[in-house]
């Protein structure tokens, strides 16, 4: 009977690991890069990512879909 409460409890933190960044440096960057769109631009924004080696598929979620972007 105790496993099968604990299974529950053990998916919930597996589901909120898969949540935690682990690459914090991207996360810097595509802030800063977010941050500087107002003032640059969408595209100059996209070229400091390509730069820094952010991968197309993270660099386009965050800069053309805001709402995409994780929270964390």
């Amino acid at each position: 009977m105790e496993e099968v409460q604990a299974r529950p409890a053990q998916a919930a933190q597996a589901a909120q690991a898969r949540v935690v960044r682990t690459d914090l440096r991207t996360r810097d960057l595509v802030n800063q890069a977010v941050a500087s769109v107002p003032t640059l631009g969408l595209q100059r924004a996209a070229e400091f990512l390509a730069a820094m080696n952010v991968p197309a598929e993270i660099a386009v979620r965050t800069l053309v879909y805001p709402q995409r972007r994780r929270r964390y």
